[in-house]
């Protein structure tokens, strides 16, 4: 549900961007000292990394489809609550950039931020949230009291341990 939410959340933010307000037309909007409307069309990976041009468009909606779908299984298969949210926020944010590939040949971004001569990557909703993803997954990685699978046996759960119990 997660995933669904923020993928309509996505779209209808790059929708605006492109009818509403126009963005590609306009190229750059100030919006605060920091922040602009900035419009990019990212036909790299990741932060505009040129691996893109080598894969071509269907190499990457192929790519990211086959990473969405096991991400997917592994959000199917989770049941921890940290874990879930990060794999739903990474599952709708890649879907929403597959759509863009499909539909415009490039992922629409358009969040500038930038301060004291720093720039960031342009970025949209989905890579925000990707992003997120990722550190709720580092998170709970981390802590120690929720490591491993699911169904992964416990330290000292193992089969000699129940040497004396029958199958």
């Amino acid at each position: 549900m997660a995933a669904a939410g923020l993928l309509v959340a996505d779209q209808l933010s790059k929708w605006w961007i492109l009818e509403g307000l126009r963005l590609p037309e306009k190229g750059s909007i100030e919006l605060l000292p920091f922040l602009n409307f900035s419009m990019v069309w990212n036909r790299g990976i990741s932060m505009g990394i040129p691996l893109g041009e080598s894969l071509g468009k269907w190499g990457i909606i192929v790519l990211t489809g086959l990473i969405s779908l096991w991400v997917a299984k592994w959000l199917f298969d989770t049941a921890k609550k940290v874990e879930a949210w990060g794999l739903a926020l990474i599952l709708g944010g890649a879907i929403g950039n597959i759509i863009d590939r499909f539909l415009h040949g490039a992922v629409v971004d358009f969040v500038h931020l930038h301060a004291m001569g720093y720039s960031f990557y342009v970025f949209n909703v989905a890579d925000a949230a990707i992003t997120i993803g990722v550190v709720l997954l580092l998170i709970d990685g981390l802590r120690p009291d929720k490591k491993g699978p699911k169904n992964a046996q416990k330290v000292g759960d193992s089969a000699a341990d129940h040497k004396g119990e029958s199958s």
